[in-house]
């Protein structure tokens, strides 16, 4: 291959190495918010959260880490995992400040 052609190549990997960093760190930023709710969710909650931050910071990865998609879907299956918690408990009534926290929303709203 000539040298335009790695340089294209680089380029490109680049890239996609920046796009799918960029996509984790969104994902674990928003995984992050969720820990609010953590000491309420119990141990399942607490141990997916940290398990999905554990993958994603250690080098030791299935892909190599400068491609991060598949720290990208651990941190997506466990942010999915969470809000589904959060739904079941907030449908059970386990977070009786949340009701609260909802009229005071729809009041500013108004």
């Amino acid at each position: 291959m000539s040298r335009e052609a790695w340089i294209a190549v680089a380029i490109v990997v680049a890239i996609i190495a920046a796009v799918t960093i960029f996509g984790a760190v969104k994902l674990a930023r928003r995984l992050w918010k969720t820990k609010k709710t953590l000491n309420e969710l119990g141990a399942g909650g607490n141990w997916v959260f940290w398990g999905a931050m554990a993958y994603t910071i250690f080098p030791i990865d299935i892909l190599p880490d400068p491609i991060y998609l598949d720290d990208m879907g651990v941190l997506g299956a466990a942010l999915i995992y969470l809000t589904r918690l959060v739904q079941k408990k907030r449908a059970a009534g386990a977070f009786p400040h949340a009701r609260t926290e909802t009229r005071q929303v729809e009041q500013r709203r108004r």
